[in-house]
Parts: C-alpha cells; structure tokens; sequence
C-alpha cells in the first residue's frame, strides 16, 4: 500500500507552531529564515510570540502554515534520507496547503511560494468588503443537501459549497445574508447545526473573482517545474502533473470548491492507505477516517511526531 503526504490549510494555525522544530533542527531553522527572507517580515517571530490576532490574519497565515509544512518536510529529508518520489505516491493539500505540497514536490520553490501566498492572502482578503461575505459549516448535511440549502438560500446572492471536508461535513461560502438563510434552511433539511465560521472573508466561491484575477497575474509570471510526485488538485480530486494544468487550477481554486472528501477518495483508489499531514494542526488526519474507515491519518508537526513519521516510512 502506498502513502501521500498532505498539508493543512487555513484554521491550522496556532501561536507557537513550528518552535519546537526550529528549536531542534537547522533544517527547519533554514526554513524559517528562507520564507523570513523572501517577505521581508519576521514572520517567525510571529508564529513564535503571536499575537494570535495578527498570525490568523490570510496574509500572514498562509505563509505561515506552508512555513511549517516545508519545515517540517525539511527535516524529514536532512534527519531521515527521506526522498519523496520513494516514499510518497501522491501530495495534496487543503486550499493554501495545496501551494504546500506543490513546493514539497518542487514545483515551486520556498522563497516563491511564500511570496505567492502572501499575495494571495491579500488578494482574497481584499476581494470583498469586510461583512459583506460569511462562511458556514453545515454539520450533518452531505454534500448533495447542501447545495440544496445553498441553492435555496441564495436568492440572486452568491451561496455555495465551499469546501466538501467529509461526509456530513461540508462549508458554504458567499454573502454573509444568504449564509444567514442557509443556516435555517439547513434546520429544516437535518442538519445536526450549522456554524458561522470565524474567517475574514468568504473564500472558495464566485465573490473571490477579484482574487483568482490577481493570482492568475502571478502565476503566469511565476516558474513552476513538474512536481516529484502527482498532485491530487483541489479544483478536480484528480492526479497531476503537468505545470500548465497546475496552474490553472491553482486559479480556479480561489472561487472554486475544495473537494477534499474526494480527493482522500481518489487517492484510497490508488492504494493510499495512510495520509501524513505535514504542518500544523490535525485536521487532515482526523478527517480521514470519517471519509474512508480504510485510511489512516498520521500527524507529524513536532520532533516527536517526526521521529514516529520516519519509523513508519
């Protein structure tokens, strides 16, 4: 059975990730310093010191948590001989985690996507007046009743499935008033509850235009290289690997859905049977046995965590 590595996306972060790692390992140390470098902003610290406030803004989130992921890949490399083409059949990462995975296979570079995230958490926060969007998570509606609920709660507004997490797991995106519709609507359709989520914008939907527009611009200036191993694409649940396809879907990802219940699915078909999640947080790897029983999700964010990942790889 084969293994992939995934990254976590935003929500992940938390004041004092990484410290152990960079504490521990120069790779991780050179990590820090290199994404430090590119921003011109003591990002670590923040990641360090907080305030909580100031890391959960998009900018400073985004290339924090991928900092942490390509840290902690960093050290599995230099402290273990890890090679990733070896050991790992596929990569994918969770929205912002999707650019992760993408410099752990070396399409991009460390330096680079650092600046891209942080480009694209400006762009996505921009794109739409504060109050204006929401999001929320339906707990207990699968994907098809959920866009039902979104369907009827738009009423010429924008209301869509944001991202498909799990089953009975799925987040909708759009103006804040028809999110606020929705969540009644889904009372009625068996939903268990749903929850305003406390982001700063409504990501993954039509409103995020203006955002796919300034990364499109980006993108065609950045270098991407063919990646070490297939990426699982967010946009589609499907393998690939090609630097024209990847970025294009890079683009569509801004305003269109995370599909993450299909792409654990998709990569269970091509005999994955364990997802390292690299980074901060667990979400990924407490999603995984709610998608498939079969799957088995493996943390690995701090020096313990990685001495296990590489008993087990």
């Amino acid at each position: 059975m084969a293994k992939a590595f995934v990254f976590p996306g935003q929500g992940s972060q938390a004041v004092g990730m990484g410290v152990e790692l960079k504490a521990g390992f120069a790779a991780a140390r050179e990590v820090f310093e290199e994404v430090d470098e590119a921003l011109g902003q003591n990002l670590s610290r923040l990641m360090a010191e907080g305030p909580i406030e100031t890391l959960t803004l998009t900018e400073n989130a985004q290339p924090a948590l991928m900092a942490v992921s390509l840290a902690t890949l960093r050290v599995l490399e230099k402290e273990g001989g890890l090679a990733l083409p070896a050991k790992v059949a596929f990569v994918a990462g969770h929205s912002l985690g999707e650019y992760s995975a993408l410099a752990a296979a070396g399409t991009f570079t460390i330096a680079e996507t650092a600046r891209l995230l942080r480009l694209r958490g400006q762009a996505m926060q921009s794109a739409v007046p504060v109050g204006v969007g929401a999001m929320a998570a339906m707990l207990g509606l699968d994907l098809a009743v959920a866009e039902e609920v979104a369907a009827e709660a738009a009423q010429g507004e924008v209301c869509s499935p944001a991202n498909d997490n799990a089953p009975g797991q799925v987040v909708l995106s759009g103006h804040k008033t028809a999110i606020e519709r929705a969540i009644e609507i889904a009372k009625g359709k068996g939903g268990r509850r749903s929850v305003l989520l406390p982001v700063s914008a409504p990501f993954h939907c039509a409103l995020m235009q203006p955002a796919a527009e300034a990364m499109a611009s980006a993108l065609e200036k950045a270098t991407l290289r063919p990646p070490a191993v297939p990426l699982v694409a967010n946009v589609t649940a499907q393998p690939t690997a090609e630097p024209t396809v990847i970025r294009r879907q890079l683009v569509e990802q801004v305003t269109g859905r995370v599909r993450w219940r299909e792409c654990v699915l998709t990569m269970k078909e091509h005999d994955v049977d364990t997802l390292v999640e690299l980074g901060a947080g667990k979400v990924l790897s407490g999603l995984a046995r709610r998608i498939d029983p079969a799957v088995n999700g493996v943390a690995c964010g701090t020096p313990a965590e990685v001495e296990a990942v590489l008993k087990l790889l």
